[in-house]
């Protein structure tokens, strides 16, 4: 049945890695959801609002945790690599930490090099995030949490409030809803979530073996800080094209990862179709053979983009269950914005402006 677990965890630690979250906050407690439907379940915290566990069968019943993640709170905490967060204000990259809107200048925590990586030195995956909602049982349970990013936070103008909801929607689907509205100034706003993927189990390896396929048929290339160049580049004939099913291990050391030595995808993908609607975007199974676990995940969703990443810089972190992840060790696809589309006029805009409402909607399908 679905719990859940407290942590007793006060803000105060929150507040140590964060350097200077407001009083108020300190006062929140940090706890761990438990959503379930039968043999499939996630767990949800509300620091970063942050995916700590999908944990489903394979094709011989055998059930497992398939995204990377930590222990405990304080590892979110103190880590580095966004395993299951919720990203904001602007996740993915911002060249120069700059952007000009409306004519003013506005400036970003510098925090990936010259430039803003994942809304800044303490993002939406860096606060404590407000439990509005948590139905536990039932035919569709669910959790929503909720933040306020107040005006010229991490540099962003204006002030925004911001919803997510994680759901067990039917038997072995993930639904991902988040929204936010600009109360007073427009602003930038590109909502990622950055959980990692392996589909063999949390652990169990390299994601080399799996299996991914992209219904985009054009990618945004980049400079040697994956800062975007400006064009939209087709992907046939390039290493980029995914379209029909591909081995991951079969591209990585063709595509540079933005570091000398470094490969593997760290690309965003154009998605096919109306960017509004909600579509296919990607598939993903595990390795195939004996043992195979024969899981398979299908991504939903209504983003312009999608950021394939492959683990490039996993470097051996600790993880759940005192598992190591190392390079490769599992994947992500983060639905979103173009990356840098501020700066960047003939990317789709991600400008909100007061009143409007900005809607990201994810749907992962599971079988095997």
């Amino acid at each position: 049945m679905a719990r859940a677990v407290p942590l007793q965890l006060l803000a105060l630690l929150a507040l140590a890695a964060a350097g200077g979250a407001a009083n108020a906050a300190g006062r929140k407690m940090v706890g761990v959801y438990e959503l379930s439907k039968g043999d499939f379940s996630i767990k949800v915290t509300n620091w970063g609002a942050t995916l700590t566990s999908v944990v489903l069968p394979d094709s011989k019943g055998n059930l497992a945790d398939v995204v990377l993640g930590y222990d405990t709170i304080a590892e979110y905490v103190n880590g580095s690599s966004y395993f299951g967060a919720l990203v904001g204000r602007v996740a993915n990259r911002v060249a120069n930490a700059r952007f000009v809107l409306d004519g003013k200048a506005y400036h970003l925590f510098r925090n990936d090099g010259k430039n803003a990586l994942h809304g800044g030195k303490r993002g939406f995956s860096k606060v404590i995030w407000t439990v509005k909602e948590y139905v536990a049982g039932g035919e569709s349970p669910y959790i929503t949490l909720y933040y306020h990013s107040f005006d010229g936070e991490e540099g962003f103008p204006g002030a925004l409030d911001v919803y997510v909801t994680y759901q067990l929607s039917s038997r072995y689907e993930l639904r991902l809803h988040m929204n936010a509205t600009a109360l007073d100034k427009a602003t930038p706003v590109n909502l990622v979530n950055h959980a990692y993927w392996n589909l063999a189990g949390q652990g169990s390896g390299d994601i080399l073996g799996h299996i991914i396929q992209l219904f985009a048929s054009r990618y945004t290339p980049v400079d040697a800080t994956l800062i975007p160049t400006g064009a939209v580049a087709p992907v046939a004939g390039t290493p980029y094209d995914l379209r029909a099913p591909t081995r991951v291990g079969a591209r990585v050391r063709e595509v540079s990862a933005g570091k000398a030595g470094v490969y593997g995808f760290d690309t965003n993908f154009a998605v096919d179709g109306d960017a509004a609607a909600l579509r296919k975007v990607a598939v993903v199974r595990a390795g195939g053979g004996a043992s195979g676990t024969g899981r398979v995940m299908e991504l939903w969703a209504n983003q312009p983009g999608v950021q394939f990443y492959t683990g490039n810089f996993l470097d051996g972190a600790k993880g759940k269950g005192g598992n190591v992840y190392g390079q490769y060790g599992a994947l992500c696809l983060e639905t979103q914005g173009f990356p840098d589309a501020v700066n960047h006029p003939n990317f789709p805009s991600m400008i909100v402006k007061p009143g409007q409402v900005y809607r990201h909607d994810m749907v992962f399908k599971f079988s095997f």
